[in-house]
């Protein structure tokens, strides 16, 4: 019997990027989507259902917020320990649970903690890029193959958060107004999204002899807690509570203890020394950076297309007019992840993120001139769309790509909690531009047009200092390495 080469092994091994992982990845990272955006439109409906303010709101999101700030680094680390799949299967266990709580949950503080609970989903994309990367690590072409993958997933989160924005309000009708009914087709997908994985993915192999750094989790947890906790009440309270600005400098001193003790620490919880380096601190930055228009800008953008023209500036827009922007916004963003591997592969990974991120910035100061009708605004968000799709795929794979060997996970879950660190710090301060810039409006509840350009300015100065960091970067970094012992790149490969 012939002896089977090098490369016939690898197209049976457990390490081949499969057409079939990414699909069933692909299916999580739908229902992800549907997660994000089913709720949506059941805003208001769920406001009287709880027998609350629509202010009151604002503390679900927060929640959520500050969950996933603090569970993404730690799961994303025992994925690298124990396996990426496992973690996939808890966080996926966790989120269905709090999905059917929030069914029967019929009271503000009981659907506060179900909802908030509900966040875990947001391990799942760092989860999954991390075990795509890890299973292609020795085939040659991993990097490629992963951001051609990774891109895939956002396709498939998009594409969810659509399908859930244009489906909540129509099964609510068509469940006559029942909320508890309504609430049971998103645990469902959960609870399906649960089987995929276990019977549709394979598991990654995780570095043996791995210990979880508790104390240095615990430091990281008590200072994001701090620091989100602060930009939290900012949002809430407004500017003028002073003990927020308190909280959120306590957050940011409580970083040194944590730095000292994962210096020293053989296996910290973030290894300090990979992150400073040149092909990876760009990375977390930009995502941090792109956080603020991609999680803090939503709300602003949606008000500004709300506000009554008779302020001198505005769309006037309905609820269902302004829908339409966020699906051309949505659609853009699909567009982005598709195009970035191809790009790509023409260039290089680090000029494309460069481009990227210089695609966001145009979009966004592009309002500073041209935001009086909606063609023009659904314009602005289009490209910045395109760039933003490209980055949520990019940044995951190209912080795999720059990660030693047993810690993707966490590297990719950095990025995650970067961008939600930005988000946070994003919504806290435009809440306080546009509050500070309301007294110039005409009618009671508008801001100004010089505050939403300051929010425009913002994201996109945030977006191109994103670009001159990525400067930073080797010029070959997060390219394909040469296959290892010989192996080279299987033909199964997507």
């Amino acid at each position: 019997m012939t002896e089977p080469t090098a490369a016939s092994r690898l197209r049976g091994a457990s390490g081949a990027i499969t057409v079939s992982l990414v699909g069933y990845l692909f299916f999580v990272e739908f229902v992800s989507g549907v997660l994000q955006g089913y709720y949506v439109p059941l805003i208001s409906d769920l406001v009287e259902y709880l027998g609350i303010r629509d202010a009151d709101f604002n503390w679900f999101e927060a929640a959520q917020l500050l969950l996933s700030a603090l569970v993404v680094p730690v799961l994303a680390k025992l994925g690298d320990m124990v396996g990426h799949k496992k973690i996939l299967l808890i966080s996926t266990v966790l989120t269905a649970g709090a999905s059917w709580w929030l069914v029967f949950a019929d009271s503000f503080w009981v659907f506060l903690a179900a909802w908030a609970l509900q966040g875990f989903y947001v391990v799942w994309l760092p989860l999954e890029v991390a075990l795509i990367f890890d299973r292609g690590r020795h085939t040659g072409v991993g990097a490629s193959q992963t951001r051609k993958a990774a891109g895939l997933l956002v396709v498939g989160l998009e594409a969810g958060a659509i399908a859930g924005a244009l489906g909540g309000a129509r099964i609510f009708s068509a469940f006559n107004g029942d909320i508890a009914l309504t609430l049971t087709i998103p645990a469902i997908a959960v609870t399906v999204a649960f089987f995929v994985i276990l019977f549709g993915v394979p598991e990654s192999q995780p570095v043996t002899g791995r210990r979880l750094d508790t104390i240095g989790f615990v430091l990281l947890t008590i200072a994001l807690l701090t620091i989100t906790s602060g930009l939290t009440f900012l949002r809430i309270n407004g500017p003028d509570t002073w003990w927020v600005y308190a909280l959120m400098l306590l957050g940011v001193v409580l970083l040194y203890p944590f730095g000292k003790w994962v210096l020293k620490h053989p296996d910290p919880a973030i290894d300090l020394r990979v992150l400073r380096q040149p092909s990876m601190w760009p990375v977390q930055l930009t995502a941090g950076l792109v956080g603020i228009s991609i999680l803090g800008a939503q709300a602003p953008l949606s008000t500004f297309a709300g506000t009554d023209p008779v302020n001198g500036f505005g769309l006037g827009l309905d609820a269902a007019e302004r829908s339409y922007i966020i699906g051309a916004y949505l659609v853009a963003m699909i567009i982005g992840a598709l195009l970035f591997p191809l790009v790509s592969r023409k260039t290089t990974p680090r000029l494309t993120l460069i481009g990227a991120t210089l695609v966001v910035a145009i979009g966004y100061l592009a309002f500073l001139v041209n935001n009086a009708t909606a063609v023009g605004v659904t314009l602005n968000m289009v490209v910045a769309g395109i760039g933003s799709g490209a980055l949520v795929a990019a940044l995951p794979a190209a912080a795999a790509a720059a990660a030693p060997l047993g810690q993707t996970g966490i590297a990719t879950g950095l990025t995650n909690t970067t961008k939600t660190i930005g988000g946070a710090f994003a919504s806290a301060i435009f809440a306080v531009v546009l509050v500070l810039a309301a007294g110039q409006a005409v009618t009671e509840t508008a801001s100004s047009l010089l505050g939403y350009l300051v929010v425009f300015a913002i994201c996109g100065g945030a977006a191109l200092v994103a670009a001159l960091a990525l400067v930073f970067v080797p010029k070959l970094a997060f390219s394909d390495a040469p296959a290892e012992e010989g192996l080279q790149p299987s033909p199964t490969l997507l």
